[in-house]
């Protein structure tokens, strides 16, 4: 028993000394990575006096803005994963800058993915791609803490993940 509480607090003192919180001092939102060069943080705290925006999930937009929902057939009219990712996270973006938040104000995400039927799997990596155009960028430095989950469908059969997300700010 010594030794298992000797083992665990020593891993809790490298794992809280290998945190860098990702926001000023003063900031209301602290963002925490373990890894810096991981493209998910491990958790962020959002403190009182915070505002807080709640996302609905945000589906992709057609590939061609001239088609209406009832022209769409097939997944080649909304794209693979990495395109729906791209497009969730765009209407996703315009959604934070109507409010006046930024990307980089995102503490959580959390994605519904389904399986490509070209794959027959889910495409996690594809996912992961279209993710990697917004965060840990030059123009968004951050990341978030994120959690992805396999369902098996979405609201429409030609959808292959649906975003949700919580940004924070600073009051």
């Amino acid at each position: 028993m010594r030794i298992t509480s000797a083992i665990s607090a020593m891993l809790a003192a490298t794992v809280a000394a290998a945190i860098v919180p990702a926001a000023s001092a003063n900031a209301q939102v602290v963002k925490y990575q373990s890894n810096p060069g991981a493209l998910i943080l491990d958790g962020a705290e959002v403190k009182a006096g915070t505002d807080l925006f709640f996302l609905s999930g945000q589906l992709a937009s057609p590939i061609d803005p001239k088609k209406s929902w009832g022209d769409i057939k097939s997944t080649e009219d909304l794209g693979d994963t990495k395109t729906q990712t791209i497009s969730a996270l765009t209407k996703i973006k315009a959604l934070l800058e109507s409010k006046g938040y930024k990307m980089s104000d995102l503490v959580k995400l959390t994605l519904f993915i389904a399986p490509d039927p070209k794959l027959g799997k889910l495409d996690f990596a594809g996912a992961n791609e279209g993710f990697k155009q917004f965060f840990k960028t030059g123009e968004n430095p951050e990341t978030v803490a994120r959690s992805a989950f396999q369902v098996a469908a979405l609201a429409g059969p030609y959808f292959l993940i649906e975003i949700e997300g919580i940004a924070a700010k600073k009051k």
